[in-house]
């Protein structure tokens, strides 16, 4: 009879068994996951010795799925029922989605969360079921080859990913089994795997071209601390793109025409596809799509997706500018992802940062790889956990709406994370009980034109003058990128807070118009902040006069009052238009006619507060 071992409650495991834990990339077109032998990071293979699973789901009418090779095959015959690219969904709201309609032939409906769900012959399901369809088979691949049960997983996400995103990522997870040790930026994964193999120190760039976004970070590496120093991309670029600028030449060189069913859509990208590895070794490939056969050369395929080479090069430029650093300063470059393969990439990559970009490591395992040394550390398998240091950063902008539709950015974008911000506010009337607070996120200066993710209220303020109330606002950003809010009335200890959870993401397309435009609208972005500043500032200093009047208006005679009456006029004719200047000195010429008033009601006040009493009571 064989013997098991128990175990007692307040007895713990033997510590020098360790835990077993992965990192996975969960990826637009392949997924991987990885662990730590013997101190080094290794891909895990499937039964059939593949390390990349595809990220592909398909639900079949008898009630299975089949995850990976198999189903990805199946596109062309089934494709409302195989899920690609689910990526590219999850966190998304529904408009965001249908934006992306020619290149995902599926069908949509809004969820009760306003999450899109995809109709499939099981029923409609959300980009976080698809997904966790993938993470299952990674899950269940890391204990076939660890022997056991999982401790917990690193899960890597595209930098730009926002909260929601995030969110779904973990959900997807939760569903899975698997426990999230931490949600961590792909190109910070990849500057894990090089900096420890290579024990860099310097600043690098992390280009990282997948199959549906494009992220670039720029990172200092000293003595195994990785700080993002910025990060950046294109969230709606990646090998699809290139695949598609593939297809479209087809059909143009076919003849064939753009009304295609979608099975037929997924033969033409598949393709594609095909075309686009396979120029990757060659100069010229043979291409064949129905009835149809012509020549595809390399100096024609990048022409092809030269442009979309140089949107991936811009973004790179703007990161830079970000980190605050020069080209010189740039000791190496780091590519990530299977389209860097494209001899184009690399070339203008080369050229761009003016160095050769280091692929010793398969820019496909990278990531992955980088994640499972990162999970082993969490995991407590090091010794004191000193070996590695990370420090992401968050890549847009939080705050909070203040009077004036003005943004008050509590934690800029690129500020380190895991990070605590903490700012006083205070009432804007008096006797004022609650304040509404208003999150957002975006790099403009009015709320208009960033993004809402989420809106709170603090109720039961002790009624005060306008200004005495003190609201303490904390603004949480977890190392995982998700935020949390607390506002607290400090004299009377109330306080609210609210975890900022949307049920939808930022369209891909946002996050960058967002980054454009706060650049190109910057000098605008100036003058309208500083125009609604002395706007409110009128406001509040005709709403401060206004109250004093109807307290102490006795204290000047007829003329008086009518000359500040008269001044009051004219500041809210100033304060209804756009000359910053002329409020500005309208409100001077107001404090100028008040100033007796002032004077004459702070006497007032004084003779109230000392009459009847004694000098000794004083």
């Amino acid at each position: 009879m064989a013997l098991v071992q128990i175990v007692e409650p307040d007895r713990q495991p033997d510590p020098s068994q360790p835990r077993l834990a992965v990192g996975i990339d969960l990826g637009t077109t392949n997924s991987l996951v990885a662990t730590v032998r013997d101190g080094q990071p290794t891909p895990l293979a499937d039964a059939a010795g593949r390390f990349a699973l595809a990220s592909a789901v398909r639900y079949q009418k008898c009630g299975g799925v089949s995850v990976g090779r198999d189903a990805k095959q199946c596109a062309s015959c089934d494709p409302f029922n195989c899920i690609l690219s689910v990526k590219r969904l999850i966190g998304r709201g529904v408009d965001d989605v249908r934006q992306l309609g020619q290149q995902m032939p599926y069908r949509f409906r809004t969820g009760d969360s306003k999450m899109p769900m995809i109709e499939t012959v099981q029923g409609a399901k959300s980009p976080v079921e698809v997904s966790a369809e993938i993470l299952k088979v990674l899950r269940e691949r890391g204990e076939q080859a660890l022997g056991g049960e999982l401790f917990g997983a690193v899960i890597t996400v595209p930098a730009y990913f926002d909260d929601a995103q995030r969110q779904a990522t973990k959900d997807a997870a939760k569903l899975a089994g698997i426990r999230v040790l931490r949600l961590l930026n792909e190109p910070t994964a990849a500057a894990v795997a090089y900096g420890l193999d290579r024990q860099a120190e310097g600043v690098i760039v992390v280009y990282d071209l997948g199959g549906g976004t494009f992220d670039v970070s720029i990172l200092r590496l000293t003595r195994g601390v990785f700080e993002v120093l910025s990060t950046g991309g294109d969230s709606a670029l990646g090998g699809d793109d290139l695949d598609h600028a593939v297809a479209d030449w087809i059909v143009e060189q076919s003849g064939c025409g753009t009304d295609l069913s979608p099975a037929q859509q997924r033969t033409l990208l598949r393709v594609a596809c095909d075309l686009k590895e396979a120029l990757s070794g060659q100069t010229v490939v043979e291409a064949h799509y129905g009835d149809w056969s012509g020549e595809l050369t390399r100096a024609a395929f990048d022409a092809l997706i030269e442009p979309l080479v140089a949107r991936s090069l811009r973004a790179c430029r703007r990161a830079v500018r970000d980190a605050g650093i020069e080209k010189e300063d740039i000791s190496a470059v780091v590519m990530v992802g299977g389209s860097t393969r494209v001899p184009l990439v690399r070339e203008h990559v080369a050229a761009q940062f003016e160095c050769q970009p280091l692929t010793d490591i398969d820019p496909d395992k990278v990531v992955a790889l980088g994640a499972a040394i990162q999970a082993d550390i969490l995991a407590g398998n090091r010794s004191g956990n000193t070996d590695l240091l990370l420090l992401d950063v968050n890549p847009l902008s939080l705050g909070l709406e203040t009077m004036g539709e003005l943004v008050e950015k509590i934690i800029p974008r690129n500020t380190t994370i895991p990070v605590s911000r903490t700012q006083d506010f205070t009432t804007a009337r008096d006797g004022q009980t609650a304040m509404a607070l208003h999150v957002v996120q975006g790099e403009r200066e009015l709320v208009r034109y960033c993004r809402s993710l989420a809106r709170f209220e603090l109720r039961g303020i002790p009624p005060m003058v306008a200004g005495a109330a003190k609201i303490r606002v904390t603004f949480q950003v977890d190392a995982d990128g998700l935020l949390s809010v607390s506002a607290k009335e400090t004299r009377s200890g109330v306080e609210t807070h609210v975890e900022v959870k949307p049920s939808y993401g930022l369209s891909d397309e946002a996050v960058s118009r967002m980054l454009e435009e706060s650049l190109a609208h910057a000098e605008d972005d100036r003058k309208a902040r500083g125009l609604r500043e002395q706007q409110v500032n009128a406001e509040r200093l005709l709403e401060t006069v206004r109250v004093a009047l109807d307290a102490d208006g006795d204290l000047l005679n007829s003329q008086e009052r009518a000359a500040v009456d008269e001044q009051l006029a004219l500041l809210r004719e100033a304060a209804a238009g756009n000359d910053q200047a002329a409020i500005a000195r309208q409100v001077q010429k107001v404090n100028q006619a008040t100033h007796e008033f002032a004077s004459r009601r702070m006497d007032a006040t004084v003779r109230r507060a000392f009459a009847g009493r004694q000098l000794d009571e004083i």
